[in-house]
């Protein structure tokens, strides 16, 4: 029977998302001036929950900045190391980049690293619309574990867990929650 604790609750998601909001504009006030064209900062999310997530970052650093930021929405299911090995189709969902990325920075926004393939496919996927001059990578939480040499710039909290665990970042949108857990399936005796 799964063992489930919550790590991050509602409140703790908001305030990470504004620290991580605060993160990229510090980390790229000179290039996020507004006005710039082509834009110098944009920030893209990973279907599924990194694309929520990364709305809710859009509207945290254009505030910030007092400017809009331009944001996207990647689909990477065609992008995928795994995809020939899953038994079922991937569920694909449509990318949004109504803005160039040649040249911008781009902060690419997922819910959970782990081995880094999701974010290998997201940057292999944003070289297919242009070459940005930066990617960044926002995370809500790193669980370690990498079989790829990808690290975040933004973290919002490592929670080192064992490779038996998951992590699981509910967002309002989907789950009727914002909150982070770490499952744990108990071993059944034999």
């Amino acid at each position: 029977m799964p063992n489930e604790r919550v790590v991050l609750d509602a409140d703790d998601m908001r305030r990470t998302l504004v620290r991580i909001a605060h993160e990229i504009v510090e980390k790229n006030a000179a290039t996020a001036e507004a006005g710039n064209e082509p834009p110098v900062l944009a920030v893209v999310g990973i279907h599924r929950r990194g694309a929520y997530l990364a709305r809710r970052l859009h509207e945290l650093v254009s505030d910030l900045l007092a400017a809009d930021v331009p944001s996207g929405e990647l689909d990477i299911s065609f992008y995928r190391d795994d995809l020939g090995r899953r038994a079922e189709a991937p569920t694909v969902h449509a990318t949004h980049l109504d803005f160039h990325i040649d040249g911008a920075t781009v902060v690419i926004v997922d819910d959970v690293l782990y081995t880094g393939r999701t974010v290998r496919a997201a940057i292999d996927a944003l070289f297919d619309y242009g070459r940005p001059a930066r990617v960044q990578l926002a995370v809500v939480a790193d669980r370690g574990h990498r079989e790829l040499p990808i690290r975040p710039d933004y973290v919002g909290k490592n929670l080192p867990t064992a490779r038996g665990e998951r992590v699981n970042v509910h967002v309002e949108e989907l789950d009727g929650v914002d909150e982070v857990t770490i499952t744990t399936t108990a071993e059944v005796p034999a």
